[in-house]
């Protein structure tokens, strides 16, 4: 490819805002469009039109980083929109169920759509790799691959087919890989055990002897409390301190082996997106961008907080150990290399996803990794 090709990749890329970004990566993704802009640029045509969206969403209105941040970047969208984008936030079973809110945007019942890639895998599996999938992408590194990687295209010829325009609008940042009513000390304790869990992470515990179910997030401490499961996956210390889990189990293991950094997504509907003006657009792409820093970091605010709390109440954090990491491992693997065949779009995400993954394990290993242990190290003494 050349420069000048690559180039205007770029600009496309940050023109259909490929993704939301940190403030430092933000920069740099925008630098090559402000370097050719002119200081005193004209300014955007405004149209008088105005409009009234709804916004489907996956979520209880007040869950803790994702309900929120809905309803916040509905908000932002209509201030920055000085009031002609109006955007109406419907929680989880209001307008739709969790499970039809992709199906909502698609067929134009609700022009947006709040929630995560991986629950509209049954669509097409390739969707999984959009989320996250067991030992994948950390959040900066998922932004990388959808920035510059190649990952946004992927995913908008993913959803093309529905009518579907993805943004990424943050992440979870490492999840918990579960709340567990006894120790896992090797593979074989997965035998037997119920467990709630969602994704692909449910099929690799499958694999392993486990029998996942799904739970709707207001059910899983009663469930536990009442022996009907024997263990737990939602999201992080956070959100499952609001759910009270404590309460209900000894052992919260972390980090998630399938969930290193789930990716959210606003969805928006091709038509509705393509009536509105120009400005409007940029409204929202901007709004998209802002959601994303302000997710991430919510997040991580609140976990940092959330875990002592955790601990004074009694919880016991753990990790798995290896020999369950590499059984994971295994496993993760061979269930992963079955999605990367299951349709014509997965074929073509899997290797690009392995491919970037690849390099950035190897960065990390001499950047962020290296750059913790070496923090651990030093306070340690």
């Amino acid at each position: 490819m050349t420069r000048d090709k690559a180039d205007i990749g770029r600009r496309q890329l940050f023109r259909l805002g490929a993704a939301g970004l940190g403030s430092s990566v933000a920069v740099s993704l925008a630098s090559p469009v402000l370097a050719e802009t002119p200081l005193a640029a004209p300014s955007v045509a405004r149209s008088p039109e105005s409009f009234v969206w709804k916004m489907a969403t996956a979520w209880p209105k007040d869950t803790p980083g994702v309900g929120v941040s809905a309803q916040r970047l509905a908000e932002r969208i209509g201030t920055l929109s000085d009031g002609r984008l109006k955007v109406q936030v419907f929680d989880a079973g209001d307008l739709v169920a969790p499970g039809q809110v992709f199906d909502a945007v698609s067929t134009g019942k609700a022009e947006m759509g709040h929630g995560s890639p991986y629950y509209w895998a049954a669509k097409d599996p390739a969707f999984h790799y959009f989320s996250g999938v067991p030992f994948g992408l950390t959040a900066n590194e998922h932004i990388a691959w959808l920035a510059f990687g190649g990952g946004q295209i992927l995913w908008e010829k993913a959803y093309e087919p529905f009518g579907v325009l993805p943004f990424y609008v943050g992440s979870t940042g490492p999840q918990a890989a579960g709340w567990f009513k006894r120790e896992i000390r090797t593979p074989e304790d997965f035998k037997g055990l119920t467990i709630r869990i969602t994704g692909l992470g449910g099929d690799v515990l499958k694999r392993l002897g486990a029998s996942p179910v799904l739970l709707p997030q207001g059910d899983i401490a009663a469930a536990l409390e009442s022996g009907t499961i024997d263990a737990a996956e939602w999201v992080g210390p956070w959100n499952d301190l609001a759910l009270n889990l404590p309460r209900a189990v000894p052992f919260c293991y972390m980090p998630a082996f399938h969930e290193l950094a789930t990716a959210l997504e606003l969805m928006v509907g091709k038509t509705a997106f393509e009536t509105l003006p120009d400005d409007l657009r940029a409204v929202v792409r901007s709004a998209a961008l802002a959601s994303a820093t302000e997710v991430s970091a919510d997040f991580s605010a609140n976990n940092i907080v959330a875990l002592p709390m955790l601990v004074e109440r009694g919880t016991v954090v753990k990790s798995f150990p290896n020999p369950v990491i590499d059984a994971l491992a295994k496993t993760s693997a061979e269930v992963l290399a079955e999605v990367g065949e299951s349709s014509p779009v997965a074929k073509e995400v899997h290797p690009a996803f392995i491919a970037f993954r690849k390099k950035a394990v190897a960065y990390a290993a001499v950047a962020e990794g290296a750059a913790l242990a070496m923090r651990a190290r030093a306070l340690a003494i």
